[in-house]
């Protein structure tokens, strides 16, 4: 009995809330009873079960994503909420960061010391976005020599060579003043050199004699590897080390021979080089700087 009473009020309860016009169409037929068709899916705003409070997104959120929670579009604001939380957070520096002006005196140093060529040149860098960093490095190089063993002494004359080149920043998340860079140069010069003292011994009679090669001329094209760290000391002076590895592109042809020496370039024999910079650093830019998310960051 209770169980046909259940029946006919469950059955009436439907019969009221169906329309009295409706048709098979608007309609799902299941047994004997019909059922108005589904909604369409509501977006709820989550609730604490326990308190009956409604789950905000943390703190942080982007306000957008807060105004979609409040107005009940949950769905949508759990996928920007995901969007954002795959992108990189991290500080972004304007197009011109800053610019800085370095002096190579590792040669001056190993010179004094007793090194018989010197390299010595005063760089450029542009540092933009804190990650590309177009350079420019002129100097001026010699070398005086007399090998063990030989008879002869070469000596270069003080000459001119440049090179161009760009540095990519790899700690470009970090503040601009650690930097880790790897980069690429193209190098050149023009230059003149001699060879005086040279000794022979003329067997037939039995006399030494000296003479000498001068007003030689030589060009040289050359490329980089280079990588280094630049580390701030004291407010705008910073110091930094490079490696280059170098090697020979192309250079001018002498009856005498290939030069021992090339300015900028260095020893022929060798394949790498060393530099040791002081750089001065002159902000480009007033504001602060400002985060992936658009939140200004500390520098």
């Amino acid at each position: 009995m209770k169980n046909i009473l259940c029946y006919i009020l469950l059955a009436l309860a439907a019969a009221m809330t169906s329309p009295c016009n409706a048709s098979p169409a608007d309609s799902t037929q299941v047994d004997s009873v019909g059922i108005a068709p589904a909604p369409s899916r509501r977006h709820i705003t989550p609730v604490k079960p326990e308190t009956n409070t409604v789950l905000l997104p943390g703190k942080g959120v982007d306000n957008k994503l807060l105004e979609q929670y409040l107005t009940g579009d949950t769905l949508k604001a759990q996928e920007e909420a995901r969007r954002d939380s795959v992108k990189r957070a991290y500080t972004r520096y304007p197009k011109l960061t800053d610019i800085a002006v370095g002096f190579n005196f590792v040669d001056l140093v190993l010179g004094a010391a007793g090194q018989d060529h010197m390299n010595v040149d005063v760089n450029l860098t542009l540092n933009m976005w804190n990650r590309l960093q177009p350079v420019l490095e002129l100097g001026m190089g010699h070398a005086k020599s007399t090998p063990d063993g030989k008879n002869y002494t070469y000596n270069g004359k003080w000459s001119p060579f440049a090179r161009v080149g760009a540095n990519y920043n790899f700690l470009f998340k970090n503040s601009p003043d650690y930097q880790g860079i790897v980069g690429v140069r193209l190098g050149g010069s023009t230059f003149r050199y001699e060879i005086t003292d040279i000794h022979h011994h003329n067997g037939y009679w039995g006399e030494d004699a000296t003479t000498q090669i001068t007003g030689q001329k030589g060009s040289a094209l050359w490329c980089e590897i280079v990588a280094g760290l630049k580390v701030k000391i004291v407010k705008q002076v910073s110091l930094g080390w490079q490696v280059k590895f170098h090697t020979l592109l192309s250079e001018g042809k002498s009856p005498q021979g290939k030069p021992w020496f090339i300015p900028g370039y260095g020893t022929r024999g060798g394949s790498l080089a060393f530099a040791f910079n002081a750089y001065y650093t002159i902000p480009l830019h007033k504001s602060p700087a400002v985060s992936e998310k658009g939140s200004i960051a500390e520098e």
